[in-house]
């Protein structure tokens, strides 16, 4: 029997299997930050012991640093805490780090893929749980908690039972005004935050296929709000391009050999998936959320189920809204356009471009955050920032932002957020925010007319 990509990645890294238990499996690449290490590195000192492979560990700060003035102490006294530890057990245990001021600091899964770090065929872990990210690029990349941080620390490997393997296909091509955080929105709207419990999830399908680098990050970053372990795509010509050139990206004929290998790396025809869904591309719509997880979701012209549903009720009421009803017209108080889903410079772009020419609306706060200092650097060369200034917006500096209530960017109680981030959890972007999942492109929108809009009334 033929196996899957999943297979084939995972399989390649298991040490050692124990009789009816979870296998070893060595990690390629283990990514940290200042939030789930402190008792990690704690762990190792205590025990009297070093980071194993320093040299594959990669740090940066990204969750509890301010977007203005990163030049200045940190104001919160627990974020300029995290952030101080951060550097200082980077130093004791000799791992480099991309922090304040670095030309390459940013969130974790923007800077990975944009070095070159991030690679198909790798295994790739990080306490976070949107490490999912990395598997855009033909990658088994999930989150962990932060004893397994001290785990891979300590020994490279970590205890893992494997998922089982489901296939998510979307055939054909999309509609005007969909991208990619629409595809993924979509798929959990349709499977359920819950849906994809106990699976890692390949992503295939002609419309996949189509996508750019950046696109695929999106859609693998939300795998895990369907409750996934993690999502991949096999990697193609489109990986390779985007690899090339990167600063720890192979060179010559190194690079060469690595694409070999990578091209190896697909499911084969005649592989076995636990479970199978295909969707047509053609039915997809630009996406909002309207309650309070991920798989609440609706297309912008549908209307919210009017179902009998203890969990959609309390949803409803901490929101705000009602069964029935559509949310065209909605006014809203934010737009955040930012965080590991969606903060590469495509997003900007596709924001921008709405947003050339015309003016924020008078009611609404915008806040775009770049994903990492070379995206804003790439964004102000390009003339993004200039774009959003005409349109009074500012351009802030990198970091996770307001995608959590973890910084200084925080949603007022009781104010409506249209976010590009991936959770819409009560108090997700601060105690009593309501947050409304969407694209960059419905998110430009609701900055132009301070109200829910749908994108499509502007292409």
């Amino acid at each position: 029997m033929g196996r899957t990509l999943f297979d084939k990645v995972w399989d390649s890294h298991v040490v050692q299997s124990i009789p009816d238990g979870p296998q070893v499996v060595y990690i390629d690449k283990h990514f940290i930050h200042e939030v789930t290490t402190p008792q990690a590195f704690d762990g190792l000192r205590k025990r009297g012991i070093s980071v194993f492979r320093t040299e594959n560990t990669v740090a940066t700060v990204d969750h509890n640093i301010p977007t203005k003035d990163q030049h200045l102490p940190i104001k919160e006294a627990l974020s300029r805490h995290q952030v101080e530890t951060l550097i200082k057990n980077c130093k004791e245990f000799g791992i480099e780090l991309y922090g304040l001021g670095h030309p390459s600091q940013g969130i974790v899964h923007v800077i990975g893929p944009q070095l070159g770090i991030t690679q198909p065929g790798m295994t790739i872990v990080c306490g976070d749980s949107h490490t999912s990210t990395h598997g855009a690029f033909g990658a088994v990349a999930f989150g962990i908690g932060t004893s397994e941080v001290e785990q891979v620390l300590a020994t490279q490997c970590i205890l893992q039972t494997k998922p089982k393997k489901m296939r998510i296909n979307v055939e054909g091509e999309l509609g005007k005004g969909v991208v990619s955080k629409d595809i993924i929105l979509y798929i959990i709207s349709k499977i359920s935050a819950s849906g994809g419990t106990g699976y890692f999830v390949e992503f295939a399908g002609s419309a996949i296929r189509n996508l750019s680098m950046e696109a695929r990050m999106s859609i693998c970053n939300m795998s895990i709000e369907m409750g996934a372990r993690g999502g991949m795509i096999a990697p193609d010509q489109t990986t390779y391009e985007y690899i090339k050139g990167r600063d720890f990206a192979p060179k010559g004929e190194d690079f060469d050999k690595a694409v070999a290998y990578w091209t190896s790396l697909c499911t084969d025809d005649d592989a076995v998936f636990d479970l199978e869904y295909t969707y047509d591309a053609a039915d997809i719509s630009p996406m909002v959320t309207y309650g309070t997880n991920p798989g609440m979701g609706i297309k912008i012209d549908d209307f919210i189920p009017n179902k009998d549903d203890a969990g959609l009720e309390k949803s409803l009421s901490y929101m705000n809204f009602h069964k029935g009803e559509s949310l065209i017209g909605k006014p809203i108080d934010y737009v955040f356009l930012g965080s590991c889903t969606n903060s590469r410079i495509e997003d900007l772009r596709l924001f921008a471009n709405l947003i050339k020419g015309k003016k924020k609306a008078e009611n609404v706060t915008v806040w775009v955050v770049p994903g990492s200092k070379q995206v804003e650097d790439i964004a102000r060369k390009e003339g993004i920032d200039k774009i959003l200034e005409e349109a009074g917006i500012e351009l802030r500096q990198s970091g996770c932002s307001a995608c959590l209530g973890m910084n200084e960017d925080k949603i007022p109680a009781g104010k409506y957020c249209v976010s590009t981030s991936n959770r819409n959890f009560e108090g997700r972007q601060g105690p009593g925010a309501r947050t409304i999942l969407a694209s960059p492109l419905t998110a430009a929108a609701a900055a132009i007319t301070g109200k829910i809009t749908d994108v499509r009334d502007f292409l």
